[in-house]
This record gives structure tokens, C-alpha cells and sequence, in this order.
């Protein structure tokens, strides 16, 4: 039997975290049923908790009705064991931490639970799935899910293949995602870090090599991004934004400015002091900035009243 000979209706999302419970939203918000695992009573009851609070800053805001939010609660079971969310999804999503051996051991125990025409997804940021699914007998209907953070605000969804991963899982995972609203980019073959992460990793490799040789602060780092170049790729991607003045004058701007950029393939030293001085950022209270719960709060309504903003001009 083909996949596209079966409706998909059920989904299983494992993994209940910061991209999980966001994914499962979405799902639930388009009219699925949704098994949302993880394995602890706790990580699943913060994750309802959380739900809730993004379908009402929603709905406050006119994304969705109001009458929707008990509704998408509903279509959510929560539970610790993954054989009652294997055993009746026809797309699951795994979104656990950045570990291969355990995606594996999900990846192997869900083969085993999962009806034939299951497809196995991985939220990976940077694991390929020819890896995430060696375990698995069915490495035809493989293939990563890359969200970005928040998924539910954040529309695309980058599709990466293995070597072995079907046309028709593609297909049929490209159909599922456009279903909800979500963006699917399409990549061509396996790389580490796929295309978000590496762009973005280039940008902060840049980034921390400017404030290292103190050519600017990292507070006029992220003023310069916000003020420039940062609303223009809001709205235009890199290519189209030098067609529009012309590759010749690009080349021309380039050919001193490439040989002074950051090319090494080394963890920048600043990066590795923060970390190893308990400097994380937010999660510690401070980083390049001080992080006070206000700071924090202020942050995040920031970005969700813009990217809520974006939703409403798209729609």
C-alpha cells in the first residue's frame, strides 16, 4: 500500500520541550489528533501549560477565535508511554535533544511500533537522517523536519532527505505541512546543519570575530542587524537583495572585504569564555547582557508581537 493510499489523521509528536510542544500545537490547531509523549507526568503538564498560553496570546491578537483554543486542547493526548503514540500515528515527529544515540533508539523502538506506512520525522538542527534512521526498517519513509523556534510563529519548515528517503515521502510530508499553514523548503541532499543553521552559524561566527578584535560592542552588533540589513531579509532574501543592485557591484564590494572576514574553522575563544565562565545568556541570568526577568519578558513579547505582526500581513 502507498502512503498517499492513506489519510493521515493521527500524528505523534515525541518530545514535549521548547520546539515539541509548539509543533503539536500546530498540528492540533489544523484539526489533527495528537499524541504528545514525553517521560515525565511533569514535562507534559508544563507543556499543556504552555500550549494554552500561546493559543490565548493568539487569539488575543486575532490569529485564531477564541472558540478554537478548548478545541485544539482537546485534540492533544499527552502520555509517557510511546507505544500508545506509535501505534496509531501516520506521521510522527520526534523533537528530543541534539543526541544521535537516542534518536536512534527512538527512531529503532518507533519501526518497531509504528503501522507500515508511518513516516518518522526528526526536528534535528544539525543530525542527518540517513543517520537518525540506520536502525530502522523502513528508511524509505525517513526524512528530518527542521522547525524554527517558535514553530508555531515561525512558517518554514526545511525537508531534508537521505540517499534513501522516497519521492512520495517527500511529497507526502510537503502536502501534510502545506495543510497547515507551514512553508516547506525542500532540500536537495544531506548536509550538516541543512540551510537555516548554517547561514545563521556564518552570521555569529562573523559576529563574535567583531567584538573579539573590538571593532564594535555586541549590543551595536545586534543594533546594526536589527536597523539594516535585518529588515530587508524580512522581506527579501539574500540573492534577491544583490540582484537587485547587480552582482558586478557586489563583486567589486567583496573582493577586499572577503580576504578580512572570519573563514576559521576553529570555535571562536570568546565563545568558549563565555561558555566556560557560566555566561549562557538568558538561562543564567547573563551573557553579553544582563538578563533580569523584566529584560527577559520584554525580549520575548518583542519578538512574538513582530512575528505575530508578520502572520497578520500574510494572511
Amino acid at each position: 500500500m502507498k502512503l498517499s493510499d492513506n489519510k493521515i489523521e493521527n500524528i505523534a509528536v515525541i518530545g514535549a520541550g521548547l520546539m515539541g510542544h509548539g509543533i503539536a500545537q500546530e498540528f492540533a490547531c489544523a484539526g489533527y489528533r495528537v499524541h504528545l509523549h514525553d517521560i515525565t507526568e511533569e514535562k507534559l503538564n508544563n507543556a499543556r501549560v504552555q500550549i494554552d498560553k500561546n493559543l490565548t496570546l493568539l487569539a488575543e491578537n486575532g490569529v485564531i477565535e477564541k472558540a478554537r483554543i478548548p478545541e485544539t486542547m482537546q485534540r492533544i493526548q499527552t502520555t509517557t508511554e510511546l507505544a500508545a503514540s506509535g501505534e496509531t500515528a501516520d506521521f510522527v515527529v520526534e523533537a528530543v535533544s541534539e543526541n544521535l544515540p537516542l534518536k536512534q533508539q527512538i527512531f529503532e523502538k518507533l519501526d518497531s511500533l509504528c503501522q507500515p506506512h508511518t513516516i518518522l520525522a526528526s526536528n534535528t538542527t544539525a543530525l542527518m537522517p540517513s543517520q537518525i534512521g540506520a536502525n530502522t526498517k523502513r528508511t524509505d519513509k525517513v526524512l528530518n523536519t527542521h522547525y524554527f523556534n517558535p514553530p508555531y510563529l515561525i512558517p518554514l519548515v526545511e525537508l531534508i532527505r537521505s540517499p534513501d528517503t522516497s519521492d512520495e515521502t517527500v511529497s507526502v510530508t510537503c502536502d501534510l505541512l502545506t495543510s497547515i499553514g507551514k512553508t516547506p523548503a525542500i532540500i536537495k541532499k544531506e548536509a550538516l546543519g541543512f540551510v537555516g543553521p548554517r547561514l545563521q552559524a556564518a552570521l555569529i561566527r562573523e559576529a563574535f570575530a567583531i567584538v573579539e578584535q573590538g571593532i564594535a560592542s555586541a549590543e551595536t552588533v545586534d543594533l546594526v542587524v536589527r536597523n539594516s540589513f535585518g529588515r530587508r531579509l524580512s522581506v527579501a532574501g539574500p540573492f534577491e537583495v544583490f540582484e537587485l543592485a547587480g552582482w558586478d557591484l557586489v563583486l567589486d564590494a567583496f573582493e577586499e572585504l572577503y580576504k578580512d572576514l572570519n573563514s576559521s574553522p576553529e570555535i571562536n575563544p570568546l565563545l568558549r569564555e563565555m561558555v566556560e565562565s557560566g555566561r549562557l545568556g538568558v538561562k543564567s541570568g547573563e551573557g553579553f547582557y544582563e538578563w533580569s526577568e523584566e529584560r527577559q519578558q520584554a525580549l520575548r513579547d518583542r519578538m512574538s508581537q513582530a512575528l505575530i505582526r508578520a502572520i497578520q500581513q500574510d494572511g
